[in-house]
């Protein structure tokens, strides 16, 4: 057992003292990247949220991507359904009978198609705007992340009165902030 044991004397400490009284300690904090924040969103969509610490973002992208997900998928499954069932009706043969015969015309068919065609493409641009905004979001709050935040910004639209130059009235609005 080795026991060690420190003995100072009191000049000694006092001259500790007074060196370490005027120090200032400064918290060094973890410095907050915007790039590793961008590259989490960009490989999974809501971890950038997460890493600047805005949890409660996360179920609004996973909303915001997965629904027109859901509906692009919907529209893809419905123009399959009318794609085959127009291919059946054109294709000259009597004999094959699509799943829409008596309840569609061609033109009937042939809207529907037309209609999901659409819906799936403005889905698919509803994903990848949605992906684009996420990524965006990350980046941004990962710059504003240590910004100091106070309580006593105020922004104040207030009607204004003021004299001009030759001595008019000019009436108008002015912004008032305090920060």
């Amino acid at each position: 057992m080795i026991s060690v044991t420190s003995l100072k004397s009191s000049a000694q400490s006092s001259t500790l003292d007074s060196l370490f009284s005027d120090t200032l300690n400064i918290k060094e904090t973890k410095k907050h990247s915007p790039n590793k924040a961008t590259l989490f969103s960009t490989v999974l969509p809501g971890l950038g949220q997460a890493y600047n610490k805005k949890y409660w973002k996360v179920p609004i992208v996973y909303a915001a991507i997965g629904l027109p997900l859901y509906f692009a998928i919907s529209n893809q499954r419905n123009f399959n359904k009318f794609k085959t069932a127009y291919g059946l009706r054109i294709d000259g043969d009597p004999n094959t009978i699509d799943e829409f015969e008596g309840v569609l015309s061609e033109a009937g068919i042939k809207s529907n198609l037309d209609f999901h065609q659409r819906n799936k493409d403005l889905s698919y641009i509803l994903v990848g705007l949605f992906y684009v905004f996420n990524i965006v979001d990350a980046a941004v709050d990962a710059h504003l992340f240590n910004f100091p935040k106070n309580d006593n910004l105020s922004f104040n639209l207030q009607p204004s009165i003021e004299l001009t130059s030759n001595n008019k009235l000019s009436k108008g609005f002015k912004l008032v902030i305090n920060l």
